[in-house]
């Protein structure tokens, strides 16, 4: 029996209420309906706020929480959808009533090839009377769909010339491949690429998928590819890692990924740390771009090793371990104001603290300044946060002491205030020098790819295998940044990189291969 036919079974005999029973049954129906609308609004609401925080410390215990709800969610949106009557034609009743809310149907991309299908009326002749039919218009919809990835075969024939006067052999070289004597070309290693580290797929699931289409592909397999490619890729990544590092201004973070020790059957904890290169809201027209380095453990000579040739500004977190980089005097310590204010949101979901909730308000206050400037230049920046933001910060600095006064050292509270004071001056830096952010978001954000493919790879098998993702995250990570279709930014380099020159290697970077692009067309 199906959806509709149950809803009818749970109906009562319509057609033997009155107009009371009538206006009832609807009335407690269009509860119901509110009371699910309602539901679905808050799971919604819930999730956006897990999501914001799953990438934080406490990541892990929010995942399965998060799956869960989006399920609960899933479950809703589809129960509505199924509940929901069929369009009676013509409507014989109009009721006043408002309709839920649905999301506006966005346009199909006009690029994608299109199919015409036309379906003429049969009869050539007027069913009526039997005249002739013209053309008065026409009704045009569109339905998208989906042609699954198919697997093809390139051969590639050589023949062999001779020459009839000295016997000479002529034939043209075999082209070169991304992995010498390999199997795979460019487009399917860019896909099990991205895959994996884009689309969090680990290989044994890939191997799964290719199987389905009638290819075998065992895992290990795959895992050779993976490494060939990346061993490939080096030459690559390093002329990314120096134009990053070549930046005035560096946004830095780390996370922990759990790595395979060897001969152990357990786990020991690595770090992947990230270095983004990105001025675009200080209105730099630089490239953004972003490095991923791995380090078996969290110790502050990693940092130091990575950023040894640096001098400028790094904007990143109050770990200690950067603090070495800062003492020495070439790099210059930008805090993050969203670290800052991460702790009075905490303190106000869980207490409603007024302190907290009048400390959010006034951050709130110097994010709505910035967003206003965002795009413009690192002087007019400058003037206006001067103008604008320091009035406010020198307010909430005086506010801050005077509260402190009143608090026990060790309160919630108290602690939050004190982390900001710490860094007071860090955090003033923003409205010093306009090209720093207000926050490290940036690093946030190119960290969110390790944390969903964390949780279904589970672990690296090696430090090595941390060091292949670090490098793959980086090329992918500086490829969606530049708003370029990974897959096809990574295709287009294996197909080229085996007879690029090293010395023009820049040439491959995603920006470079976009102007060039650009300029061809």
């Amino acid at each position: 029996m199906d959806a509709a036919s149950q809803r009818e079974n749970q109906l009562p005999d319509l057609d033997l209420l009155d107009v009371h029973a009538l206006k009832a049954l609807l009335v407690a129906k269009q509860s119901e309906l509110d009371s699910r609308n309602t539901e679905i609004e808050n799971l919604t609401l819930l999730i956006l706020k897990l999501k914001r925080m799953q990438f934080g410390p406490r990541s892990e215990k929010l995942d399965r929480n998060i799956e869960q709800l989006e399920l609960r969610l899933e479950d809703l949106e589809a129960n509505q959808a199924a509940a929901e009557p069929l369009p009676i034609q013509p409507a014989t009743i109009a009721l006043n009533i408002a309709a839920p809310r649905k999301p506006a149907r966005r346009p199909l991309p006009a690029e994608l090839p299109r199919e015409v299908e036309t379906i003429a009326p049969k009869r050539e002749a007027c069913p009526d009377c039997g005249g002739m039919l013209r053309l008065l218009g026409e009704d045009v919809a569109e339905t998208l769909e989906y042609v699954p990835a198919r697997f093809k075969v390139i051969r590639t024939i050589r023949p062999k010339l001779s020459c009839s006067c000295c016997s000479r052999i002529v034939q043209e070289p075999a082209p070169s491949r991304p992995i010498d004597r390999g199997l795979a070309g460019p487009g399917l290693l860019a896909h099990v690429l991205v895959s994996k580290f884009a689309d969090h797929l680990p290989l044994y699931r890939q191997s799964e998928i290719y199987a389905r289409a009638g290819v075998d592909l065992d895992r290990s397999t795959l895992a050779d590819w993976v490494g060939g490619v990346s061993r490939t890729l080096c030459p690559l990544v390093d002329a990314l890692r120096r134009y990053v590092l070549d930046a005035e201004k560096l946004h830095g973070d780390d996370v922990p990924v759990p790595v395979l020790a060897p001969g152990k059957g357990k786990t020991k904890t690595g770090r992947l740390w990230t270095y983004v290169r990105d001025d675009r809201p200080a209105g730099s027209e630089s490239a953004p771009a972003v490095w991923f380095a791995y380090s078996p453990d969290r110790k502050g000579e990693h940092p130091a090793e990575h950023l040894k040739n640096y001098k400028g500004i790094l904007q990143a977190d109050g770990y200690a371990g950067f603090n070495k980089l800062y003492e020495a005097g070439g790099i210059v310590e930008a805090a993050c104001w969203a670290h800052s204010r991460r702790k009075f949101h905490d303190l106000y979901q869980t207490h409603r603290s007024p302190v907290a909730k009048e400390a959010l308000e006034r951050i709130a206050q110097l994010y709505a300044i910035e967003q206003e400037i965002r795009g413009r230049s690192p002087a007019e920046r400058r003037e206006a946060r001067q103008a604008r933001s320091l009035p406010l910060l020198e307010a909430m600095h005086a506010w801050w002491k005077a509260t402190m006064m009143k608090l026990s050292r060790k309160s919630d509270v108290a602690l939050a205030i004190n982390y900001a004071l710490e860094r007071w001056r860090a955090l003033l830096l923003f409205c010093e020098d306009g090209r720093v952010e207000m926050d490290n978001n940036a690093a946030e954000r190119s960290l969110r790819a390790v944390a969903l493919g964390r949780k279904n790879y589970l672990f690296a098998g090696s430090d090595t295998g941390g060091e292949r993702a670090a490098a793959i995250y980086s090329l992918l990570g500086s490829a969606k940044l530049n708003g370029i279709d990974p897959e096809a930014y990574m295709t287009t380099v294996l197909r080229r990189i085996a007879d690029h020159s090293i010395n023009r290697i820049d040439e491959l970077l995603p920006w470079n291969l976009l102007l060039a692009q650009a300029e061809a067309a």
